[in-house]
């Protein structure tokens, strides 16, 4: 059963680039109806404009989803544009070093912040519309390999990916009655937006990733944007509460004694 999700309205959190535009793009590709949310207006604008030819539509919507009335916002501009929400995608990430020595730096709760607590709000938001229509959903989280492991440097992030975790695993309990599938995407050595960045400024990144990860490269956005596809499709109908890793098998033994995520 090839994965279809044509004339599904679908919100997709920092679309802005990395792998939330790459699932952008794929998801209207697909004849999908999305609405792209991220922060840099001017970057969305573009991006709108360029998928506009694609099977699907595609709106956008800029705000700082870390406030409780933007995500009240979102939902509202969702229904407004598309009438109804089908799937969500937590694609916004931010991924900071934390010092595990240092109290006064704000790395820790910040991470906590923005990868656990606000997908936590925009899940209960989207999945209390889904259970009003009556007839389900899908809620596809964003979350990393880190979750599992222990880089001195990671512990915010590190923590944060766990907890995001296991909050997919308890909202796909909470909402199996409702027809709503939660699962997520752990990444790793993926070529998303912050580990493009990491590596312009640490030169030797690049080939220490390649070097712990088992297949030997590092991974495409599209190739994570395939994934968070296929767990948001009837293809995953009988899947809920998973963390799909796509690490390029980086997690059965990483190497890894850097933030690379």
């Amino acid at each position: 059963m090839a994965a279809s999700i044509s004339g599904k309205s679908v919100i997709v959190t920092g679309a802005a680039n990395g792998v939330g535009l790459a699932i952008a793009r794929l998801f209207v590709a697909n004849g999908a109806n999305v609405l792209l949310a991220d922060m840099d207006e001017d970057k969305l604008d573009e991006e709108v404009a360029l998928l506009a030819e694609n099977a699907g539509q595609a709106v956008s919507f800029t705000g700082d989803l870390r406030e409780k009335l933007t995500v009240n916002n979102l939902m509202a501009a969702t229904i407004d544009a598309f009438d109804r929400v089908d799937i969500l995608v937590n694609a916004s990430r931010q991924v900071l070093p934390s010092d595990p020595f240092d109290g006064s730096n704000d790395g820790f709760e910040l991470m906590m912040h923005q990868n656990a607590t606000v997908n936590m709000r925009i899940c209960q938001a989207a999945a209390k519309r889904m259970i009003s229509q009556k007839d389900g959903g899908a809620i596809v989280n964003l979350s990393s390999i880190a979750a599992q492991d222990c880089v001195a440097n990671s512990v915010g992030y590190s923590v944060a990916s766990a907890a995001l975790d296991q909050l997919t695993r308890s909202l796909a309990v909470a909402y199996a009655p409702h027809n709503i599938r939660v699962n997520a995407v752990a990444l790793g050595s993926i070529m998303s937006g912050s580990l493009l960045s990491m590596i312009a400024e640490d030169e030797d990144l690049h080939d220490e990733v390649v070097a712990a990860t088992p297949i030997g490269r590092i991974g495409e956005a599209d190739e994570a944007a395939e994934a968070a596809l296929f767990l948001a499709s009837d293809c995953a109908s009988f899947i809920t509460g998973q963390i799909l890793a796509v690490d390029g098998g980086r997690s059965l033994l990483d190497r890894m004694s850097k933030l690379a995520y």
